[in-house]
């Protein structure tokens, strides 16, 4: 959520915000964490099992994370499951880091408008097709943004060289409230959602009937 991991060659003068420099026995360039607003930090802990595949590890303290859908041990079954049995809505399931990890509030929203889904639909009444496709819209979405270099408004989100994403360039509903939707023209609406915005159109996912 806040700061970068910069890849920079030994002899690069320190960045500004620079607070931890990690060098290498190979002497090339080092990993540098950089963090403008100082909500990030750097720990070192200790692996331990994963729950849902024990040969692997993972830092024991994001152990509760839950696996995201581009990992290679992703269980779409198991998940489709879960989401099924929360009495919550879909965009606050997408959201729920112990359900499933890497989808965040911008993907979330381009997810649900590529399956025509409304965020607050109810997760029980979803049927396991219509979830199985919603997936394949969130892994689709995740794979262009990486190929793109990921979702970059200002220089605080940037790669590894410093570089920013482009993928922001071909957001369907995010950030574009009142401008037409590229699948049916209606006005983009956004409303308030957890402290945060959701960005929908209301003719391509249409709203539960309360």
């Amino acid at each position: 959520m806040s700061g970068q991991f910069l890849v920079a060659p030994v002899a690069t003068p320190d960045q500004r915000h620079l607070h931890v420099r990690l060098s290498f026995d190979d002497g090339g360039p080092e990993l540098r964490f950089v963090d403008q607003r100082t909500f990030g930090g750097v720990l070192v802990d200790d692996l331990v099992p994963c729950a849902d595949v024990p040969d692997d590890t993972v830092p024991a303290r994001i152990s509760h994370i839950a696996r995201d859908p581009l990992d290679h041990s992703f269980d779409e079954d198991a998940l489709i499951a879960r989401i099924r049995n929360r009495n919550t809505t879909i965009k606050r399931a997408l959201l729920d880091q112990s359900l499933v990890s890497g989808i965040g509030n911008i993907y979330a929203d381009e997810s649900l408008w590529r399956a025509r889904l409304h965020g607050a639909r109810p997760t029980a009444a979803l049927s396991r097709p219509r979830l199985r496709g919603l997936l394949l819209d969130v892994r689709a979405i995740l794979a262009e943004a990486i190929g793109a270099g990921g979702t970059s408004f200002d220089d605080l989100y940037v790669n590894v060289n410093g570089q920013s994403g482009y993928f922001s360039r071909t957001l369907a509903v995010y950030g574009r409230a009142g401008l037409p939707c590229f699948r049916c023209g209606t006005a983009v609406r956004r409303v308030a959602f957890m402290n945060r915005s959701s960005y929908f159109c209301p003719r391509c996912q249409r709203p539960p009937r309360l």
